[in-house]
C-alpha cells in the first residue's frame, strides 16, 4: 500500500493545486492495467516523457550559470551524470519515493518500489507534475533542492574537481602533515547508504561531510579543509 500523498508533499516542499497530477505521477502502468483495464490513460509514462525534457533543460541552464568557466565537455559530462538513472534513483531513494508509488499487485510483489528504472522514471514524472501544476519556477526549485543538491559532490565523483589531490598539494606546499581521512559513520540501508567522512590536516584543520559514497564524502570534506587553509 502506498503512503499518503500529503506526506510526499511535505518532503517535496511543494503543495499541489491539482492533486490529481501528483497521483498520476506516482501511478505505474501496472496499477492502471489491473484496476482500470481499457480505461483512460492515467499512468505516469507521458509525464515521465515531459519530465525528462524539463530536467535536461533546467540542468543545462543551472550548470551554465553556476560554472560559466567550464568548457562544453565538462558541462556535458556533469549534466549526463546528474540526469542519469543512477543519480535519479539515488535521489528518489533519499526522498523515500518508493513508498508513495501506486503499483499493481504483480509489480509490488516483484519489488517494484525498489527498482532503479521505475524510481528514476517516477522522479521525472514528478518533475513534470510540478511543472504542469505550478510552472517552471516551482519545477526549478524542486530540481535545485533535490536533484542538483549534490552537484559539487558529483563534480568530485566525476573527477572534474579533485579536492583531495588539491588538498594534498596544498599541505605539501605549507609543509603540513599529509591529509588523513576516516569514516565517522555509515547510515541507511545497504542500497542507499550515507557516509560521514572526516578529513584532517594536522591538529588544527578538519572537516566532516556526508555523501552517497565514501569517495564523494571524502572529496567534500577535503574541499572544506582546503578552503580553511586558503583562508588561514
Amino acid at each position: 500500500m502506498s503512503a499518503a500523498p500529503a506526506e510526499l508533499e511535505e518532503i517535496l516542499g511543494y503543495r499541489f493545486e491539482h492533486p490529481d497530477l501528483l497521483i498520476r505521477a506516482l501511478t505505474h502502468r501496472s496499477s492502471v492495467h489491473e484496476k482500470n483495464p481499457g480505461g483512460a490513460l492515467s499512468d505516469n509514462e507521458q509525464l515521465e516523457f515531459l519530465g525528462d525534457s524539463i530536467l535536461g533543460f533546467l540542468m543545462s541552464d543551472m550548470l551554465l550559470l553556476s560554472h560559466p568557466d567550464f568548457p562544453e565537455g565538462r558541462l556535458s559530462k556533469l549534466k549526463a551524470h546528474l540526469v542519469s538513472s543512477s543519480h535519479l534513483h539515488a535521489v528518489a531513494v533519499k526522498m523515500g519515493l518508493g513508498s508513495h508509488l501506486r503499483l499493481g499487485r504483480g509489480e509490488e510483489l516483484s519489488g517494484g518500489r525498489e527498482k532503479k528504472a521505475l524510481l528514476a522514471n517516477a522522479l521525472e514524472a514528478l518533475i513534470a507534475a510540478v511543472y504542469l501544476d505550478g510552472g517552471i519556477g516551482p519545477a526549478r526549485d524542486f530540481v535545485v533542492r533535490h536533484v542538483a543538491a549534490d552537484a559539487e559532490i558529483s563534480l568530485a565523483d566525476l573527477g572534474v574537481t579533485d579536492y583531495k589531490s588539491a588538498l594534498q598539494e596544498k599541505a605539501q606546499a605549507l609543509k603540513l602533515p599529509q591529509p588523513r581521512y576516516s569514516i565517522v559513520e555509515e547510515r541507511g540501508p545497504e542500497h542507499a547508504k550515507t557516509f560521514l567522512v572526516e578529513a584532517r590536516v594536522g591538529r588544527e584543520w578538519s572537516s566532516r561531510a556526508e555523501g552517497l559514497s565514501k569517495k564523494s564524502a571524502s572529496q567534500r570534506a577535503a574541499q572544506d579543509v582546503l578552503r580553511q587553509l586558503n583562508e588561514s
